[in-house]
């Protein structure tokens, strides 16, 4: 760059440089603060209760020569902007960045704030910048003083009890409560069987068509038994079928909102099982811009921490203009679709929207990542669909009467598509899911058409089938699931859904399993343990009432110091509470295994470490004896076999991915293997066994155990069955919910089979 510098324009992200420089003149240098450049000191609490809840910060080790760089460019310019992101977060960046500058020499610095970094929106910051907003700051300096004193404060309790490093967080702990919870009401569900009794008829027009028994003599039907529905049957048998009642009707289904922050993060875990974080570091690319072929480096997506649905005038007019270019004035609705917002939502910023829509997923698909496309694609078309008229269906219920007993047969044509052209989502995520709706939809999830039938018509019984069912348990939370309680229930905020998840897992309090949260047995144990010591601090609705009061210091309706003040004072008596039962908790953990140590001959009591529960010496640092438990809690397993180095015996031990062979002198002798699963089936390469493997992310495959030397391996488990079709030795399985398909990987042979048939 050629010439003094004469403006300054400070943003978050490197990234956004190169996206934002190519609309300013070379007056302009653009400077990244590559997020907080000040925090509270780790080593220490760094709020002083007693003087109003100062706190005392210092610059980030790892950001003094960022800062340092700022600083000497910043001296010699006329005029500074700071654009960090549009949230409190960024706010708060920004006023740190202000107090530094302003250190040694006052300096005007100007706020300007972009929700696209698109040209026009930059270029209209820069004409009306603001002075930095002293309530929004205020408000992040009062959630992050909040985080400390509770985690400062419980933290170390926790350490007393089980061990140093755990954590109790404000928001993360109401979260792993909810785990925890739902966990354990899937443990406790007690399944009852019942019964379902299909009849399988036709009408004049020939046509086959299913119908569910529902009600006798007008009462809903319950059959709990196999007994019973086969006495059900044996009367239906002697009755005629015969049409009482056809509902036909209208049904309009509205276009679904622009996506906010949960919703990208449900969809995109509902539709590719990415998780939150994934989403929102797949979003923050989007958002500070991608090299676009023919563009260069552009942002594609508004901002991607919002929980508001407003919409741009200008984003709507041109959304409406193309899809009456592109589709249509049949796809335009009359008046401008309107979402209204929840009531806590910030609406400081608009809902997640591509910043053009002239810019078409397949048009720019090959400047994308596959998972960047996919991300756009869902952003770009659903805020295309949020603007386009519904989609409308004809509805058909036909009741059927068999003497005393009723069935029900539902159809539905699709009359218009409407925004479906564009989005289509499952019918259950337009709806609450009702009992047996599944019983009228097709293997594409769409509910079936019916035949035409007619009032009093009489039907052909073709057959009658039952089958069994079991009531389910509620499902464990998945990135999906937890993201929306937390949101309905007013816990975090946009920017928090994905850092709670992380920490939650990071910490090893729940880990992922199949795409659902499991609690661990030390998350379960954090969770009783600040469950019956500080209730009200892990409760949801004083969580939430957290974040109305936190958005209250925003708005200025409410002083930060007294928010504090209020809070810290039931919280220290909950704490003066809590510390004489931490000695007792702990002595109930640490149960006596009625073993010598065979190093020194003291105690060897159970302890808690990362990964669990282990059996330590009691003279522990001096004796540093200690087992494994096994998965019943007891010590270790001897095995027969020696170690190969020392000659020691060798245990079972259990690690995070699982059961693994070591020495028992560890850790003098760090000699371990793998415990072999084999599957009794030969390598079809080189006759080595197929064995049972497991990932670092601890999905199962199988492989050969020859391996290296044999390269073979498979996701699905081989069976030992020829393929009936080309003579293959092997066939595979692949199980999905409550089917199993037997397939051929050597041509198109499939079968499919029940689960409770395998």
């Amino acid at each position: 760059m050629s010439g003094k510098v004469k403006k300054i324009l400070l943003v978050e992200s490197p990234t956004k440089i190169n996206t934002i420089k190519k609309f300013l003149d070379n007056n302009f240098k653009i400077l990244a603060t590559k997020g907080h450049i000040k925090d509270l000191p780790k080593s220490k609490l760094g709020v002083d209760v007693e003087k109003n809840f100062t706190p005392t910060y210092i610059i980030m080790r790892d950001k003094r020569k960022v800062l340092s760089e700022i600083l000497k460019e910043t001296k010699k310019a006329e005029e500074i902007y700071i654009g960090t992101d549009p949230d409190r977060e960024g706010e708060a960046i920004g006023y740190h960045i202000a107090e530094e500058i302003c250190k040694k020499e006052k300096k005007i610095i100007k706020r300007v704030l972009f929700n696209e970094i698109t040209q026009n929106a930059v270029l209209n910051a820069l004409k009306s910048p603001r002075d930095i907003n002293l309530n929004l700051v205020s408000a992040q300096q009062a959630r992050r003083i909040l985080d400390r004193l509770v985690g400062y404060k419980i933290s170390p309790m926790l350490w007393k009890v089980i061990r140093r490093g755990l954590s109790a967080g404000r928001v993360q702990s109401v979260a792993l409560r909810l785990i925890v919870e739902r966990q354990r009401e899937i443990d406790n569900f007690k399944p009852e069987e019942y019964w379902q009794i299909k009849a399988q008829l036709k009408g004049k027009s020939n046509i086959d068509f299913e119908a569910l028994l529902t009600e006798k003599n007008t009462e809903k039907i319950k059959i709990k038994t196999k007994e019973e529905s086969e006495n059900i049957i044996n009367e239906l048998k002697t009755q005629d079928f015969i049409v009482s009642d056809i509902i036909r009707k209208e049904r309009v289904r509205k276009a679904l909102p622009p996506f906010i922050t949960s919703t990208l993060q449900q969809e995109a875990s509902r539709k590719y099982r990415f998780t939150a974080q994934k989403t929102m570091m797949i979003a923050q690319q989007l958002y500070e811009g991608i090299d676009i072929k023919g563009e260069g480096q552009v942002g594609l997506i508004t901002y991607m921490r919002t929980d508001s649905l407003r919409v741009s005038q200008d984003a709507q007019k041109s959304a409406l203009e193309y899809i009456k270019q592109k589709f249509g004035e049949k796809y335009v609705p009359f008046t401008p679709n309107f979402y209204k917002s929840k009531k806590s939502a910030q609406d400081a910023h608009e809902a997640i929207r591509p910043t053009s829509i002239n810019r078409e997923p397949e048009k720019i698909k090959d400047s994308l990542s596959l998972d960047q496309f996919k991300i756009y694609s869902l952003i770009y078309k659903r805020f295309l669909a949020s603007q386009m008229t519904p989609a409308i269906f004809d509805d058909t219920k036909v009741k059927i009467k068999a003497g005393e007993y009723g069935f029900q047969a539902n159809g539905s044509t699709l009359k218009f598509d409407g925004f479906l052209k564009v989005y289509d989502v499952p019918l259950e995520n337009d709806k609450p899911k009702e009992e047996n709706d599944d019983d009228e939809k097709n293997e594409n999830g769409k509910q079936k058409s019916l035949p035409e039938l007619f009032q009093n018509e009489k039907l052909i019984l073709i057959e009658l089938l039952n089958s069994q069912h079991f009531t389910q348990p509620p499902s464990a939370y998945t990135d999906a699931s937890l993201v929306k309680i937390l949101e309905e229930k007013d816990i975090g905020r946009p920017s928090t859904y994905a850092p709670i998840i992380a920490t939650l897992i990071y910490r090893k309090y729940v880990v992922r399993e199949k795409g659902k949260f499991v609690p661990t047995e030390l998350g379960i144990l954090v969770n009783d343990i600040l469950e019956k010591h500080f209730l009200d601090i892990i409760n949801v609705e004083f969580t939430a009432q957290m974040e109305d009061n936190l958005d209250a210091v925003e708005e200025g309706k409410v002083e930060w110091h007294e928010l504090l003040k209020k809070f810290y004072t039931e919280f220290e008596k909950t704490l003066k509470k809590a510390e004489p039962f931490m000695a007792d908790i702990k002595k109930d953990l640490e149960g006596e295994t009625g073993e010598k140590c065979e190093l020194c001959g003291g105690r060897m009591i159970i302890k808690w470490g990362r990964h669990g529960k282990f059996i330590s010496c009691e003279n522990y640092p001096k004796c540093k004896n200690a087992k494994s438990l096994n998965s019943e809690g007891g010590a270790e397993e001897k095995i027969d076999e020696k170690c190969p180095q020392c000659g020691s015996d060798l245990v079972v031990k259990y690690g995070p991915f699982g059961k693994f062979i070591a020495c028992s002198k560890y850790p003098e002798c760090k000699y371990t293997k793998n415990i072999i699963n084999k599957i009794g089936i030969k390598c079809p390469e080189c006759g080595g066994d197929i064995i049972e493997r497991t990932t670092k992310k601890r999905r199962k495959f199988y492989g050969c155990s020859n391996y290296p030397k044999c390269k073979f391996m498979v996701w699905d488990k081989p069976i030992s069955e020829k393929c009936p079709v080309c003579g293959a030795n092997l066939l595979f399985e692949k199980r999905k919910k409550d089917s199993v398909t037997i397939y051929c990987n050597k041509c198109d042979y499939k079968r499919s089979e029940k689960e409770n048939e395998k």
